[in-house]
């Protein structure tokens, strides 16, 4: 075990009171879909090393990709340069992007790809002499990253709202989260009431909006929170009607995460920007992109002394090994034809998740594709929430490690984001711990 207490590493969404008399575990070695501690305990990565991992640890193939690249080009800047593999990988996620995407832009992570989105929207409309579209809609609830622009377009006030003196003004509207429906009612009798709310809000603001930013299908932090089917080819339709650009935040949901190689898919919705990150490299290294369309790219040319250039961009942007492991997970996914095997495991894991409906404070089971969350509450009838002290979510994770299963929950909800690559028994596991701790803790 190793106590960060004790240490100089000052640990990311932690309270470090706590950590001396709760010691960290020390991973020390990967291998497939199991990460290893310093007494050589092995554990499923029930939450794919935060919802990137894809097809597994040291795969062979992006490995020796990763080496071949470090021993050839390591990082040269794309400021005034370029490199083949910078452009050999946009074209590659422009042949496999939502159609009318035709431009890609580099960063390091998930929020800086949202920041560049929020950054080349509002630019764009005052290169093209609507200087009033200042502001951005959002959903209550989402998640966008922790950097400054993407806080403001965040919906979740126990991350965000320490920092509302520094954020800019933008315009929030209430998801579809159908188990705890504000109006009280029932997916699909509802015919999707809730985006009545949304329509008058575009309608209201239209003019001043830059874009909607919204995370495709499924939101993330908020509690892996579905969107029912339809929704969001509808939430599009509003976006076209009113003359809203849409931006696509498909960090966590991309490269397969929802059964499709982007969840924006499912629906055949185009967005006008699309953020990636997370499993772009196959969760191996930090890159982001962020693709947008022609009409938004021509609106930055002009003459030099017009000041129209997107001034935007990171020390690592493009890094070329960065590139060749996004190269190598590509080359993977055709290989394997990863695509092709989550049909079957997602229904497999979609039947073992329903063993769980009944266990008690169980209230709500949601899933996309590899994407679950699975919400305790205090009374299943009354929908009775724990309160965020309580730490349901953190005590049931607890049980599950000793199981040798690691997630990590998000207050009450159990979020499981296994690997693409678990196998129908690992699935199994994964579901029989999530039963065992949940009966242990609160039972």
């Amino acid at each position: 075990m190793s106590r960060p207490g004790r240490s100089c590493v000052w640990y990311p969404f932690t309270q470090m009171s706590e950590t001396a008399a709760a010691p960290f575990l020390s991973i020390v070695r990967a291998r497939g879909n199991y990460l290893y501690d310093e007494r050589g305990r092995k554990y499923f990565d029930g939450v794919s090393s935060l919802w990137c991992n894809l097809h597994g640890h040291a795969i062979p193939e992006i490995v020796r990709a990763i080496s071949r690249q470090a021993a050839t080009l390591d990082h040269s800047t794309l400021l005034g340069l370029t490199h083949p593999w910078a452009e050999e990988l946009g074209r590659r996620l422009v042949s496999i992007a939502p159609k009318g995407l035709s431009r890609v832009f580099y960063s390091d992570n998930g929020a800086t790809a949202v920041e560049v989105a929020l950054k080349m929207a509002y630019q764009h409309w005052q290169n093209r002499g609507e200087p009033h579209r200042t502001r951005f809609m959002s959903f209550r609830l989402s998640y966008h990253g922790d950097t400054m622009g993407a806080v403001s377009v965040g919906g979740l006030d126990i991350f965000h709202a320490t920092f509302k003196p520094l954020l800019f003004k933008s315009v929030k509207v209430d998801p579809p989260y159908c188990y705890r429906c504000p109006l009280k009612l029932k997916f699909p009798s509802c015919r999707y009431k809730c985006l009545e709310a949304v329509e008058s809000a575009l309608k209201r603001h239209s003019r001043r909006l830059a874009a909607f930013v919204v995370e495709p299908k499924v939101l993330g932090a908020g509690g892996m929170i579905v969107q029912p089917p339809g929704y969001l080819a509808r939430l599009a339709r509003l976006c076209r009607k009113y003359n809203v650009p849409l931006i696509a935040d498909e960090v966590a949901t991309g490269f397969g995460r929802t059964g499709r190689m982007f969840a924006c898919e499912h629906e055949n919705v185009r967005p006008d920007f699309l953020c990636l990150a997370k499993g772009i490299t196959a969760g191996i290294l930090p890159l982001a992109a962020t693709l947008t369309t022609e009409r938004v790219y021509s609106a930055f040319l002009g003459r030099y002394e017009e000041l129209k250039t997107f001034f935007h961009g990171h020390t690592f942007t493009g890094n070329p090994i960065g590139c060749a492991a996004a190269l190598a997970n590509l080359d993977y996914f055709k290989a394997r034809q990863v695509l092709k095997t989550l049909p079957p495991k997602i229904r497999y894991f979609r039947d073992r998740l329903e063993t769980l409906r009944g266990v008690s404070h169980v209230g709500d089971i949601r899933q996309a594709g590899l994407m679950v969350g699975i919400e305790l509450v205090r009374n299943v009838s009354s929908r009775e929430p724990y309160a965020w002290v309580e730490a349901v979510g953190r005590k049931v994770s607890a049980r599950m490690r000793e199981d040798g299963v690691l997630v990590r929950p998000i207050g009450n909800v159990l979020i499981l984001a296994p690997p693409l690559s678990s196998t129908p028994a690992e699935l199994s596991r994964l579901v029989a711990a999530t039963r065992r701790g949940i009966q242990d803790v609160l039972a």
